[in-house]
């Protein structure tokens, strides 16, 4: 075996970030699946790039992990259907981020019956393992959807030598990753031992908050694993401060690497990866079924029945909450995700996407914003050392060539700001708004 090594303290350490209340109390709650709902709506846009388009038209009969589209476009990742059933209409959904988007209906059979073509997967070169990783429809699944196939490849002078798994799981309520951590701990080795050997990585980091014992245990017995005969895979501590898990800071406290606006990990070395997305790649390899479902935590003081669950791709949200026993009648704020990164559930029959990880349901009511006291504690906060309420003030009128030199598009939009204003101003969304004036400027 190999020995016993010391546990590594972050290398570096980002400023601001904010000291958060967890709410984890669904930690220890086993993941339930959730029955298949009367029909799924799967979106065609389920990451960042260009959206699919079907391959399959109405009355087809489908089965679970039938691919029913895919796109040309190389930022892309195909989609697959969640039931065995038939192909019933094609219809305009809302997405979280406000976009609309084209989805395939399909009237689940109630059989959950796989496709019968699916088989395991054998990849023995890095071009076989990014090839794949695009067929099994993978996105990062801690939540930023961005295709995996695209993060895996680079270009043949690009040297990568550290591979950072991420299971910070750093926002309020959510315990996805880390109830994958302790019910698949084989696939996440089999994952980190095979991407080590493939694509050459000298350092592999698997980095986990400090609130999370168990899970510890599980990613120690990884990093202590008899294949690391070089003792190139370490754990490392991470101190339990929000936001932590977000890319460029467990970036930078993995490695002391800062990354530049506009560019990827891989640009400095280095490739992160969510710990449920390494997972899911390793059981896709071992089984054939690519990304179909997800697991949710349901959870907040306005659900019913608070729970981790795994529920198909496309179910809606209110298909996912009834079988969590609904929404409480005080619950005021539904959201995708959590309080700080979450985004409002404006219509309860929205589809489950595949960078959903948990619907939070609260109560009580918003408080009214005041003026601006010009006490500078957004700036104090802020990881990515911006000053919110400039850019607040220079998206007033709107000013683009100012949100420029302010860099509002570096913000992570971790909400830091709007949680320690004391004046409650709306600073995370108005900054998500000028990144959004800036993309539409430098376009026009």
């Amino acid at each position: 075996m190999k020995p016993m090594e010391a546990i590594l303290s972050p290398v570096a350490r980002t400023v601001g970030g904010v000291q958060l209340p967890h709410f984890k109390q669904t930690a220890e709650l086993e993941t339930a699946v959730m029955p298949p709902p009367e029909k799924v709506t799967l979106a065609m846009l389920q990451h960042i790039g260009a959206p699919c388009e079907p391959l399959v038209k109405v009355g087809d009969v489908v089965f679970v992990g039938t691919k029913i589209a895919d796109s040309p476009q190389r930022v892309c990742a195909p989609i697959h259907s969640s039931v065995s059933g038939t192909v019933t209409g094609f219809r305009e959904v809302l997405l979280p981020s406000g976009q609309t988007t084209n989805a395939i209906e399909i009237a689940s059979d109630g059989l959950m019956t796989p496709d019968p073509d699916l088989h395991p997967i054998q990849v023995e070169t890095e071009d076989e393992l990014v090839a794949a990783a695009r067929e099994c429809g993978l996105v990062g699944l801690g939540g930023a959807g961005f295709p995996t196939h695209i993060k895996l490849s680079r270009a043949p002078d690009v040297k990568l030598d550290t591979l950072i798994i991420n299971a910070a799981e750093c926002e309020p309520y959510i315990t996805a990753d880390y109830r994958e951590c302790l019910e698949h701990p084989d696939d996440i080795r089999e994952g980190v031992y095979l991407l080590k050997q493939l694509m050459g990585f000298e350092r592999v980091i698997l980095g986990i908050e400090d609130n999370k014992p168990k899970a510890f245990d599980v990613l120690k017995s990884i990093a202590t694993d008899e294949r690391d005969r070089k003792n190139e895979v370490h754990l490392m501590r991470l101190p339990s401060h929000y936001p932590q898990g977000a890319e460029k800071v467990i970036l930078y406290a993995a490695t002391g690497r800062k990354l530049p606006l506009g560019r990827l990990p891989a640009d400095v070395g280095c490739i992160v990866m969510n710990v449920t997305t390494l997972s899911v790649f390793a059981r896709y390899l071992r089984t054939g079924m690519p990304l179909v479902s997800k697991r949710l935590t349901v959870a907040g003081p306005g659900v019913g029945v608070a729970r981790n669950c795994m529920v198909p791709l496309g179910a809606s949200a209110q298909d996912v909450l009834a079988f969590c026993g609904g929404l409480r009648s005080k619950a005021t704020e539904v959201f995708w995700g959590g309080p700080m990164m979450g985004l409002d559930i404006a219509d309860l029959s929205a589809p489950v996407l595949k960078q959903n990880n948990a619907i939070v349901a609260l109560t009580g009511g918003w408080p009214e914003p005041s003026p601006c006291i010009r006490c500078g504690r957004c700036s104090a906060a802020c990881p990515m050392k911006l000053m919110p309420a400039a850019i607040e003030t220079a998206m007033k009128r709107p000013d683009a060539e100012k949100l420029r030199q302010l860099h509002a598009d570096y913000c992570i939009e971790c909400g830091c700001c709007s949680y320690i204003c004391p004046a409650k101003r709306p600073l995370t969304q108005t900054v998500r708004l000028a990144k959004s004036h800036l993309r539409r400027s430098q376009n026009a």
